[in-house]
């Protein structure tokens, strides 16, 4: 006899034969935890594992020279490769851990993440508190790593506004109480990361609230209003701006001023050109010699287009849009389910990475403006590949806990 039959046959006996089918139910929760099989999502789990495991491979490669010509990483070309080896296994911690929570409490806490992503953003601007990188005050020194509170804060973003947007169904056809709560929130938000300076994730999580508020149903008017807002918004941002009007114009003309405003974009563009249709092979580049700043980060795709050449670069985009769109098919399963706040951030996770992965790839290849946005669930950084596994966790449970109602379970 099986273990669950046992089980099953003790709780009802002590129960009666009125309470059996809740007996049997018992013992089916007590058994997941024992290993019992969970059926998931195959292609999102097989693309994200890609994406994780080719930017592994990929970080490494982009990062030997940096790790072994630098007296800070104590000339170990393994030093990217082992950090970010250990990144990977916290995340994938994180990850399990946090499948095992449902969605209803990630609703009932995400307006208490949310407060805590605005703390973690005021407590980065404290002098001599946040670190300071090039410039950026982004990071808060946590010992042997440095957390960054805007990568956090994407996830809170879309897990607060579908929250939000559940709450305030009634009212998105109103300006005073659907719309401009969130705005007010938003810019706020938003004010603090540009203080960091951080536009790009400025852009990013402006996507995510605003892009959940339009799947919610926010009246068609107020967010073409918003649209035109955000356009007139960004131009005046980048007007006042120095810095932001120089890259500017070196996104316009990088060859002008090649090694000035000018440089990453250029030597980005010759990673491409070098790339061809198969590329020079992989740790075949010369680009990452020193020649392109932040290839293991924000370039890591020109390194990917010069070493793995079309072929890499087109097999990286179509693992992301095959997760991006098991994101949106998740979620409009939630919805025909009428799990709401589950649809909504299952979608808003796929704007986040599609939004992100879209602007650094528009980066890389000339398309978009130099912006200092890492490649989702690839480039090296601690705070990004944690951020990213842990909303990959939600994304499964959601698909997780669809399958279960499906079938007529408890999710």
């Amino acid at each position: 006899m099986s273990l669950t039959a046992s089980l099953s046959g003790f709780f009802s006996r002590h129960a009666g034969a009125a309470s059996q089918s809740e007996a049997s139910r018992a013992v089916r929760r007590l058994m997941r935890p024992l290993g019992q099989p969970r059926e998931l999502d195959p292609l999102l789990i097989w693309s994200a594992a890609a994406l994780l495991l080719l930017g592994l491979i990929m970080v490494f490669s982009a990062s030997i020279a940096t790790a072994e010509g630098s007296r800070s990483f104590s000339y170990q070309p393994a030093y990217f490769l082992i950090r970010h080896t250990v990144f990977l296994a916290i995340g994938v911690i994180a990850g399990v851990v946090v499948f095992q929570v449902p969605m209803r409490t990630w609703q009932e806490i995400a307006p208490w993440l949310f407060i805590a992503g605005v703390v973690l953003l005021l407590v980065v601007l404290i002098p001599h508190v946040g670190r300071d990188v090039n410039g950026a005050r982004r990071w808060l020194p946590l010992g042997v790593v440095n957390l960054q509170p805007s990568e956090l804060m994407k996830l809170f973003a879309a897990l607060y506004a579908a929250d939000y947007t559940v709450r305030k169904l009634p009212y998105m056809g109103s300006f005073k109480k659907g719309f401009a709560p969130m705005a007010a929130v938003i810019l706020f938000v938003g004010f603090l990361l540009l203080k960091e300076p951080d536009f790009g994730a400025f852009v990013v999580i402006t996507a995510i609230a605003f892009g959940i508020l339009f799947l919610g149903g926010i009246n068609v008017r107020l967010f073409v209003l918003l649209a035109v807002v955000a356009a007139v918004g960004f131009v005046l941002l980048i007007t006042f701006s120095e810095y932001r009007r120089q890259r500017i114009l070196g996104f316009m003309d990088p060859w002008q001023d090649a090694y000035g405003k000018g440089y990453q974009l250029s030597h980005a563009l010759i990673a491409f050109g070098r790339g061809e249709w198969f590329g020079v092979g992989l740790g075949g580049s010369i680009e990452k010699l020193f020649y392109l700043p932040e290839a293991h980060t924000d370039f890591l795709l020109a390194v990917i287009a010069e070493e793995l050449g079309f072929a890499g670069v087109f097999t990286v985009v179509v693992l992301f849009g095959i997760l991006i769109h098991r994101a949106f098919a998740i979620g409009k399963q939630a919805l025909v389910l009428e799990r709401t706040y589950a649809a909504l951030v299952a979608q808003g996770i796929g704007i986040w990475i599609g939004v992100q992965s879209f602007i650094n790839m528009g980066v890389n290849m000339g398309l978009l403006p130099t912006k200092g946005l890492t490649l989702p669930l690839m480039s090296f950084g601690g705070s990004g590949i944690l951020a990213n596994c842990v909303a990959l966790a939600i994304l499964l449970r959601i698909d997780w806990e669809n399958r279960q109602i499906t079938r007529g379970g408890n999710a």
